[in-house]
């Protein structure tokens, strides 16, 4: 395992799959990483059982990482995430979960099995650094010490995936069936969780189809009306949007918080992977040069507030608050839980959703099961209760306005009163996610798109702040980009 990790997970070879997007219930190209619920039962399913379906909780010796385990289960599961995201939800659905130190590092079971929380930025490359480090060392590591459980984001969930690299159980070794106990999900989740020969070896709770969120008092001093249905005329497309963002500005307000904002629009509408399969160039699509292109338009004209520089830190999340000129931003479902909620001071109900100028989709977390694990049916427990569970993911759905990775949940809660969110004014945004997600083409991936998409967002930052010339700005893309990646060869503009 230490020598195709060192092959693939520190190098290049990895997998770069295109997928055809699709409307109707499979969403084929629509929102990212998602695992979804049992199959025929999975409302009836019971969360903290590790038996869904046909799958045998206890089966340790479905594959080779559980019969290593011996059938018996480890005293500490390890946990890798890049936040606290992740041991929210699972925490809120796995009722084997007794208590937590109030410092959130550790949650002890019923059974006194603790689940150690190893959590570490995903900026900069940190957590992947981190997290590769470790399953380079797993296959050595004492049983206390091994990586149990991992989340992957879709940025670079390939990497992770692929066969070669060895670090990722299928799930049929830990007694997941894919076609049954997952029947509900969204078909693309699944080929994206799946290595080159069409195994899954990770699964979501998550669909991130994004819409654009907007300030209702903005809104009606603006245009008069903060009804959804109006201000997505508002919003239809750039060329609509840019009259929109005129509007705005003459009234003292910002369309959008910084240039960073708008990204995903563009970046997620890519037409190639930016880097094939097996090689060592990267080919930057030519969407993220209109992106540099019609951010430069738009920061000269005024229409991004000049005080963000960038999305992830402090002036950006300001830009949240009630004391900010921001009309809108640009988020999935998890963004308005986890960003928006957190920093907004001012009355509930004050944000609303509607249509994004441009269809597109942002992140999604994947659970994977580390080979070498001494906790398998624990593991394969946690993976169901959070993603294989319809009662779960309807309850995170409520709780969280979390567009989950069950259709049937999705389909239901367009139409159920009991989805409508109070930090939306009593509106149910899920028919604006369902609409978003059949519209939406999957980007094709690639292992280096989170470096890719970090780089060239801070290398162009620059020259969008007007700190550096265009040329320069691609230079230092292409020397940060070898930095992080040193096999890459090659950068090739449009």
């Amino acid at each position: 395992m230490k020598k195709k990790l060192l092959s693939v997970l520190l190098t290049t070879a990895v997998l770069a799959g295109t997928l055809a997007g699709c409307g109707g219930s499979d969403a084929g190209g629509a929102a990212q990483s998602t695992e979804t619920p049992a199959a025929s039962d999975g409302g009836s399913e019971d969360a903290g059982s590790a038996d869904a379906g046909s799958a045998d909780a206890g089966s340790a010796d479905a594959g080779s990482d559980a019969a290593a385990a011996g059938g018996d289960e480890g005293k500490v599961i390890n946990i890798y995430s890049f936040n606290d995201e992740l041991r929210t939800r699972i925490t809120a659905v796995y009722p084997e979960i007794e208590n937590t130190s109030d410092d959130g590092t550790v949650s002890t079971l019923n059974d006194g099995t603790e689940i150690h929380w190893i959590i570490n930025p995903n900026q900069d490359g940190v957590y992947q650094d981190k997290l590769d480090e470790a399953l380079m060392n797993q296959a050595g590591a004492a049983a206390d010490d091994k990586v149990d459980l991992f989340a992957a984001e879709l940025d670079y969930i390939v990497k992770y995936t692929d066969a070669d690299a060895d670090v990722a159980m299928p799930l049929a070794d830990l007694g997941i069936n894919s076609d049954s106990d997952l029947a509900d999900q969204f078909a693309f989740t699944k080929t994206v969780a799946s290595d080159v020969n069409g195994v899954q070896r990770a699964s979501t709770w998550q669909a991130c189809p994004g819409v654009l969120v907007y300030r209702r008092d903005i809104a009606k001093e603006v245009f008069g009306t903060d009804d959804p249905v109006e201000i997505g005329k508002k919003t239809a497309d750039w060329a609509t949007m840019k009259t929109t963002a005129e509007e705005l500005k003459a009234k003292g307000y910002y369309a959008f918080s910084c240039y960073a904002d708008t990204f995903r629009t563009y970046a997620n509408n890519i037409a190639g992977p930016w880097v094939e399969a097996g090689s060592t160039t990267i080919k930057v699509d030519q969407k993220i040069i209109d992106w540099v292109n019609d951010s430069k338009e738009w920061m000269d004209a005024g229409y991004f507030d000049p005080t963000v520089t960038g999305q992830w830190n402090a002036d950006w999340f300001t830009a949240m608050s009630s004391s900010a000129k921001v009309f809108a931003f640009l988020f999935p479902a998890w963004g308005i839980d986890t960003q928006m909620v957190p920093n907004w001071d001012g009355e509930e109900g004050a944000w609303a959703v509607t249509n994004a100028p441009l269809p597109y989709n942002w992140g999604g977390t994947y659970l994977v099961a580390a080979t070498g694990t001494d906790n398998p049916t624990h593991v394969k427990e946690i993976i169901m209760a959070l993603t294989g569970n319809q009662d779960n993911l309807t309850k995170v759905a409520k709780e969280y306005t979390e567009f989950t990775n069950a259709q049937t949940v999705m389909d239901a809660a367009a139409n159920g009163t009991e989805f409508n969110s109070a930090f939306l004014g009593g509106q149910n945004p899920y028919g604006y996610f369902a609409d978003s997600l059949s519209s939406i083409k999957m980007a094709p991936l690639s292992s280096y798109d989170q470096g890719c998409v970090e780089l060239i967002q801070n290398a162009f930052g620059d020259y969008l702040q007007g700190q550096i010339d265009y040329d320069t700005a691609k230079a230092n893309f292409e020397t940060a980009i070898k930095e992080r990646y040193p096999e890459i060869t090659e950068i090739q503009w449009p």
